[in-house]
């Protein structure tokens, strides 16, 4: 291993393109350019491949293609997930979330708040992990939608979303789950999950940016977002990016052939990694539900310290991982996900999430655990909250 040589251990934020999926997608980058709604052959012939990738998205997630809506990414899923519920059921004016949701539905409900939507939000406790109780008291018939994500993309916790989606049911409500970072790492098999809308993103399983897909159960009420001609059945106006959509085909097959994979080597990356930096490194935490995780992440603190200074360090490195923090208006706060769960300050400064792919190695891990040790001893000889 060398200087030189990039590690990438963050994959939550975003993945390579398999060279399958890039393979898949040349032609259509080349000599495929037709516009699949032409009459004419050359375009029309391309509509094939487009269903083929519904095909193949609709076998990783249990569905039948035609639940299945082409996006451009996870976003707007997100966003016409929950405007669709509010707008098909106007005698409704509630929608609940949970307090760590990614900003796309955090955002998306304060603006529908605006609107007079209220919005419900269930609190975490220390590990992330939803107040049960609390979510069964608001979901009420006057509960247009439940929207819970799957899994988290900072701290990895696995939500109970059949259960939520039962709770929703019950009240004569929809469930939405924004599946972005779940979706080729988890089993799902949307043919008994009880989920009504359910979102994703391509490049978060080896596919381009720029594509995603919400998935619309059989028989729900939906109200187009994107609005204009007759792409999608009506559903999502705009020309097809067949290239994209063609790669995140591509990248579902590849996710349905690896999800063992995810499961067994890729666990193994996280779990060294996390033991040899407890092992090593005195006070550190571990976040989130340990127990219940996605199996590729880790959010780790290194108290006493701030995260952006560690991954300056690891970067010299070539070492690439993310914080739980962010810079926000030019003071550094911690992510709304660790305030949630009201991490002590010295922790929440001082986290770092470290996310794995099938294209990761165990070198890269040990690596790691080499240089990260003298980085933290290194920061806090400076830090004025070391003991």
């Amino acid at each position: 291993m060398t200087m030189q040589d990039t590690i990438y251990f963050d994959n939550n934020a975003t993945t390579a393109v398999a060279p399958e999926v890039v393979d898949a997608m040349l032609p259509f980058l080349t000599t495929l350019y037709g516009n699949p709604s032409s009459i004419h052959h050359f375009g029309g012939q391309v509509m094939a491949y487009v269903d083929k990738a519904r095909e193949q998205l609709a076998s990783l997630l249990g569905a039948a293609p035609s639940e299945i809506i082409f996006t451009s990414c996870g976003t707007e899923s997100d966003n016409a997930a929950l405007r669709s519920a509010v707008f098909t059921q106007p005698k409704r004016t509630k929608i609940v979330i949970s307090q760590i949701e990614h900003p796309a539905i955090l955002n998306t409900a304060k603006d529908l708040e605006r609107s007079g939507v209220t919005v419900a939000v269930i609190p975490v406790d220390e590990h992330g992990r939803l107040d049960m109780d609390f979510a069964k008291e608001e979901i009420d018939e006057n509960t247009a939608l439940v929207s819970v994500m799957w899994a988290n993309n900072e701290i990895g916790n696995i939500f109970p979303v059949r259960e939520l989606a039962e709770m929703a049911h019950a009240k004569g409500a929809l469930f939405h789950t924004d599946a972005v970072q779940a979706v080729g790492k988890v089993p799902i098999n949307l043919a008994t999950d009880g989920i009504d809308f359910l979102s994703l993103s391509g490049h978060k399983l080896h596919a381009p940016k720029g594509v995603g897909a919400l998935y619309v159960r059989r028989g729900i009420r939906f109200h187009p977002f994107v609005i204009g001609g007759h792409q999608e059945n009506g559903r999502r106006a705009g020309t097809e990016n067949v290239a994209s959509l063609v790669g995140l085909g591509a990248a579902a097959e590849l996710a349905k052939a690896n999800m063992e994979k995810e499961n067994t080597f890729v666990r193994s990356l996280r779990d060294t990694l996390e033991q040899g930096v407890v092992a090593a490194i005195k006070d550190v935490r571990v976040n989130g539900d340990v127990a219940n995780r996605l199996p590729n992440t880790t959010n780790i603190s290194f108290e006493y310290i701030e995260g952006e200074s560690i991954l300056m360090l690891l970067d010299q490195f070539g070492i690439c991982a993310s914080s739980g923090s962010a810079c926000t208006t030019g003071s550094l706060e911690p992510s709304h996900v660790l305030r949630a769960m009201a991490l002590p300050y010295t922790a929440a400064h001082g986290a770092i999430r470290f996310s794995f792919s099938r294209y990761n190695t165990m070198e890269e891990v040990q690596f790691t655990l080499e240089k990260l040790p003298p980085i933290i001893a290194r920061l806090r000889e400076i830090s004025p909250y070391w003991k």
